[in-house]
């Protein structure tokens, strides 16, 4: 029959039989309106469409399907064009037909006007069809939009519950901005008059949820959104759960307008909890009662924090509390649908009490019902424990709590039939995971991973790398994991893995030996991955030389053990090789004649890939032309690799997408210790942008991975290299006022992270010489949905026009999910200026449009060159601007710890020039630098004096114009 696009008509439930088994009525009234339809007639059966249907199905092959389809569109279109007094059941009737002809994939190009006629009528069942017509086969650009649009406010201004439900569903499931337009002012007035009926309130909330969502900014704002949220109070509880869904949607994009229907959903929520299943018999479902109204209410409130009234934070730690309590009490009933609902609601209270994250007690014993779950016959329960308690994890409170169901959880990675829960199992693994039981749960992994599924084993790869890396005490122990790594799962260890391991051997005398010795041993298998070639010639390259006093290691035994995987290889790794083999000849001079006889050979100098024949033809010439020293300094040992976040955790989080990742459970709690890797806790710098690396080919002498797009400044202490690309910034979806909280940070460097939201990452790479600037904007798509109409703007206040030029280059309307696009910003300072520009984005998300204003971090101290001087030079300056208005000096308190490297860094990245030894009293910091605009140079010197007692610091700027003091004074003293 008939796909009702719009909701049926409901009808009143029985209530309970006697045995208490359960209430038939459930929480539909979320869909459908509360009225008594008119009943219907035995002559509305319609006894022509039953016929012709039968007939369709009775049909021998397609051709006599369409032969009597043609045959009764020939019928129904002379009935429509001849006879002009058709009854309202005849057009009802063909008008149905057509619907059915339609839905079997046919055209139908006539009786649109026949359904909106049908419209008009007083009868419900003849309303019923044309609406139903309307919503299916009327597009939003007919002609007869406007007739339809006129009997739709015919009928939401007849006071008449049954139409107004009609006319409310027709425009929910068309939900065309033209219908957005005519009716969007009119729905809310609907939704709060006095004198609605509870089943009209109920399909006016739902229909304006679906303008909303479909075009939010139709949807005016305005004093009906306070008088919508006392509808959480209304008698009517299909009202109530109507209304709920309507304010969730508006509150996760305008939380302040609907911030008091916190408490009153927290005192609907305690009287359902509270309440027994006798008490509200319709909306009792198996015993459990208002089971989606419940859900609703708990999602509601994961829109605020915790309640800062302690009266209605305590009701709700109480519904909480008996919400678990009723958790362990034995089931009411045996069926299927009493579990259901009863942890459906169990599930949702979980998740607030891990989204406020405030409450320890309900956090354990929220983990301890979860760990009960774990070893449920039911896969879904299982499924959906470990993956709350990933996020439980992350929690202070939590955590330890969490790390006792280890043994089960390695259990069900060893024992699970379902993939997707294995899945969940590892992601949990990875989540509890600390210096405590690292080896454990890295040895567990990858014996898992000898058996685990494909579609698993790269994202098992790049945790078990992240974590040996983290929590690594003795990096020997580092080493052996990545390298059993490479050897179980080689074709799944990505470039971002071992150039990971260079990075640290390189970066760690004390394991270098270690790893040579290993990596060698490792390549005297028989069958090696190529990854681990790879690994093996670029260690053996730098570090053979700590291994080569063992005759069993000589040089000559290295380079043979080498070459003889040289063939097997792919041309990048060749490539690599080859490099080695150049490097040996610095590194042992005396194998230089078998070395030199390698790349003279024709499969080298002939070779057919232009790569490999211009390093065999480059290398050798270098070992015959260059002196020992001159090959001493060229091949000399790759220095250290710059502090900078791991690209392992950038390709983790990329390839999780949003809402899968696992938050870095050691970086994410209050309290830290120190980092037992060589320092404090890292920067925490969040990435989502793609970390580009060049290939073997394209670096003749190294492994060079090019800097990410956040690379943060090495902390004085020498941090961890890791650092946490996980941490997550706060903010609505969509954000209006420009965003300036992380301005200030890009005052004194110039690339890493701007804004970020739930679907949104900007990231920044800057670049200045003299008055011109170029700026990368990067903008990366944190969900798994494409934006749409993406477009970006610069927009100057009135009085900066004139002071800066900024030109923009178009950027991709198109940005898929966990992709990323580039724009580049030409920028022009000039003259001297005391405003910052704003970056505005638009973009359509899930139909949504979204908006967001970023205020860009140019500032006037970008366009600094640093100037070296003397004492004497610097003095004398000093002196020549001593007019008062051309010295700018204040005194304040430090906001940061009062540290000697972090504040040179700072005045270093603030573009000036740091003098050593100029001021007298050698705690002092000195600087000079010229600003320099389109119209003029601008000198400045500046003199900052910390008093460490007193945790203060007095900064002294003189520059040749009074402005430009103020405003870099003001910039500066930010920092400090």
């Amino acid at each position: 029959a008939l796909p009702a696009r719009a909701p049926a008509p409901p009808q009143r439930a029985p209530r309970p039989c006697q045995s208490g088994e359960h209430s038939q009525r459930t929480e539909r009234t979320e869909r459908t309106g509360d009225c008594e339809m008119p009943a219907v007639s035995k002559g509305d059966g319609m006894r022509g469409l039953a016929v012709f249907i039968s007939d369709i199905r009775n049909c021998k092959s397609k051709e006599a399907e369409i032969k009597r389809i043609n045959k009764e569109l020939a019928n129904i279109r002379s009935k429509f064009k001849g006879d002009k007094g058709l009854d309202g059941y005849s057009k009802k009737k063909y008008v149905c037909k057509l619907l059915f002809i339609f839905l079997l994939g046919h055209d139908i190009d006539f009786g649109h006007m026949e359904a909106v006629n049908l419209l008009s009528s007083n009868k419900y069942t003849e309303k019923q069809i044309g609406y139903l017509f309307i919503s299916v086969l009327v597009n939003s650009n007919s002609e007869l939009i406007r007739l339809i649009n006129n009997a739709i406010k015919n009928d939401l201004s007849s006071r008449n519950p049954t139409f107004m439900n009609l006319s409310l569903h027709c425009i929910a499931n068309v939900g065309s901005r033209e219908m957005a337009e005519a009716f969007a002012a009119d729905i809310p007035r609907i939704l709060v008059a006095g004198d609605t009926m509870d089943s009209v309130k109920q399909s006016a909330a739902l229909c304006l949820l679906r303008l909303n969502r479909t075009s939010p900014d139709l949807v005016p704002m305005g004093e009906w959104t306070s008088r919508v949220v006392h509808l959480l109070n209304d008698q009517h509880l299909g009202v109530v759960t109507a209304a709920t869904s309507l304010i969730t949607t508006l509150a996760q994009k305008n939380p302040e307008e609907f911030k008091t229907s916190v408490s009153l959903a927290v005192a609907r929520l305690s009287r359902i909890v509270t309440s027994a299943s006798t008490d509200l018999q319709d909306y009792t479902y198996y015993f459990v009662p208002a089971p989606w109204l419940s859900v609703k209410l708990l999602r509601l409130l994961q829109c605020y924090p915790p309640p800062e009234d302690a009266a209605i934070r305590g009701r709700l730690t109480e519904c909480l509390e008996t919400i678990l309590n009723k958790a362990q009490e034995p089931p009411k009933s045996k069926k299927v649908q009493h579990s259901n609902a009863k942890n459906a609601v169990l599930f949702e209270a979980i998740s607030l009490i891990i989204h406020h994250d405030s409450e320890p007690n309900l956090l354990v014993r929220a983990c301890n019902q979860l760990g009960q779950f774990l070893q449920h016959r039911e896969t879904n329960l299982r499924y959906l424990a470990l993956e709350s308690m990933c996020t439980l994890a992350s929690s202070e409170f939590s955590h330890e709590a969490v790390k006792t169901h280890i043994e089960t959880v390695i259990n069900a990675l060893k024992t699970e039939r379902d993939v997707s829960v294995r899945q969940r199992a590892v992601d949990l693994l990875y989540a509890m995971c600390d210096r405590s039981n690292a080896q454990q749960i890295v040895a567990e992994m990858l014996n898992y991973l000898e058996t685990a599924d494909y579609s698993i084993r790269e994202e098992i790869v790049l945790k078990v790398a992240i974590l040996a890396e983290k929590y690594a005490v003795d990096y020997t122990w580092y080493v052996d994991t990545i390298l059993n790594l490479i050897r179980i799962a080689g074709d799944y260890v990505s470039e971002e893995v071992w150039y990971r391991v260079i990075q640290i051997v390189i970066n760690r005398d004390d394991v270098q030996g270690y790893a040579a010795k290993t990596v060698f041993e490792a390549l005297q298998a028989p069958a090696c991955h190529e990854n681990l070639v790879k690994v093996g010639g670029y260690i053996l390259g730098e570090f053979g030389n700590l291994i080569a006093g063992d005759p069993r290691s000589s040089p000559l035994v290295q380079f043979d053990l080498l070459h003889s995987k040289f063939h097997l290889c792919s041309v990048p790794t060749r490539a690599l090789l080859l490099s080695t083999y150049i490097k040996f000849i610095n590194l042992f001079p005396e194998i230089k004649g078998t070395v030199q006889g390698v790349l003279r050979s024709d499969s080298q100098l002939k070779n057919a890939d232009v790569e490999l024949q211009q390093r065999a033809v480059e290398y050798l010439r270098l070992s015959c032309i260059a002196s020992t020293d001159i090959l001493a300094t060229v091949l000399e040992e790759m220095p250290p690799f710059p502090e900078r976040e791991s690209s392992i955790l950038a390709k983790l989080k990329r390839k999780k997408g949003p809402g899968g990742l696992v938050p870095d459970m050691e970086e994410g709690r209050k309290e830290r210790s120190t980092d037992v890797n060589g320092g404090m806790e890292p920067v925490s710098v969040s990435n989502n942008a793609k970390t580009t690396t060049p290939s073997p080919s394209a670096d003749l002498l190294g492994l060079g991975s090019a800097p990410s797009l956040n690379s943060a400044p090495p902390p004085a202490s020498g941090a961890s290299l890791l650092v946490d690309v996980f941490s997550e910034n706060s903010g609505s979806p969509t954000a209006l006022a420009p965003a300036d909280e992380n301005f200030s940070r890009f005052v004194c460097k110039n690339n890493g992270v701007l804004f970020e939201n739930q679907l949104l990452q900007i990231g920044l790479k800057s670049e200045f010489r003299q008055n011109l600037g170029r700026m990368y904007i990067f903008y990366g798509n944190k969900t798994s949905t494409q934006f749409l109409s993406f477009s970006s703007s610069v927009m100057c206040p009135d009085s900066l026009t004139s002071q800066l030029n900024v030109h923009t280059k178009p950027v991709d309307p198109t940005v898929d999910g966990g992709a990323q696009v580039q724009q580049i910003l030409n920028i022009e300072c000039v003259s001297d200026f005391m405003e910052a520009p704003v970056l505005s984005i638009q973009f359509r998300y899930g139909g949504t449009l979204q908006n967001i204003a970023v205020k860009l971090p140019i500032t006037l101290n970008k366009f600094f060159q640093p100037t070296e001087m003397s004492a004497q030079d610097f003095f004398q300056r000093w002196k020549q601007l001593s007019a008062p208005q051309q010295e700018v000096q204040k005194i304040f308190k430090a906001k940061h710890s009062m540290d000697t490297e972090v504040t040179k860094a700072k005045i270093i990245g603030f573009g000036v020039a740091l003098l050593d030894r100029v001021d007298p009293n050698p705690s002092n910091f000195v600087g000079a630098g010229v600003l320099h605009t389109k119209s003029t140079q601008v000198g400045c010197l500046l003199r900052l004096e910390p008093n460490t007692q007193a945790q203060m610091y007095r900064l002294t700027l003189r520059t040749s114009r009074d402005t430009v003091s103020q405003r870099l004074c003001e910039l500066l003293c930010d920092q400090f």
